[in-house]
């Protein structure tokens, strides 16, 4: 089940010593199996990312939002995911993978939807988190993100997966077909 975590600045005093972002990439690398979500969390409100460090991943382009590689190995990889206005994911799951969406600048809306094989994909909840939220979804939940068009703002949020992506599983509302999806390579590496 997808479930929103408590504003990173709630939890700095209670994180016992923080990462940089340099730092978190490090603990993810060395890695020598595939973490569960609530370590993916706990690492994530240890971090505090300075926009310094963030700057080398950023890049906006037409169309689609764009993915810039922080690190990866077969067990977990990280991501700086950037998106200008109207742009979101289509509606989909992890397939076998399970991530955690930390929200560095801007506004992310999370839209959350139940599958049932004769009926189809159906609304179950939206929410709306700002820079410093942080969001997750288990193996089965099915989700769409993006930002908003009336944000008037880019987005920049931070994905960490495990294991790494590979095929996700695509929807479409009110139907019960399946169909997969391979996000593209990362724009930069």
């Amino acid at each position: 089940m997808a479930v929103e975590l408590r504003h990173q600045s709630e939890t700095s005093s209670e994180s016992g010593g923080s990462f940089s972002f340099k730092d978190l990439a490090k603990a993810l690398v060395v890695r020598q199996s595939i973490p569960r979500l609530p370590e993916l969390y706990q690492l994530i409100e240890r971090t505090r990312i300075s926009q310094a460090e963030v700057q080398p991943y950023l890049g906006l382009k037409a169309g689609n939002y764009s993915r810039h590689r922080v690190m990866r190995n077969e067990f977990v990889e990280m991501l700086v995911l950037c998106w200008k206005p109207g742009q979101r994911t289509p509606i989909h799951d992890h397939n076998g993978s399970h991530g955690a969406v930390f929200v560095h600048e801007g506004i992310l809306w999370e839209t959350t939807f139940e599958y049932d094989a004769e009926t189809g994909l159906a609304y179950k909840a939206h929410r709306e988190l700002r820079a410093g939220g942080l969001t997750g979804s288990e193996v089965p939940d099915i989700h769409q993100l993006g930002n908003p068009d009336v944000s008037g703002q880019d987005l920049i949020t931070i994905h960490i997966y495990a294991p790494p992506l590979g095929v996700l599983k695509t929807y479409k509302l009110g139907s019960s077909t399946i169909d997969l999806y391979t996000p593209a390579d990362p724009d930069f590496l």
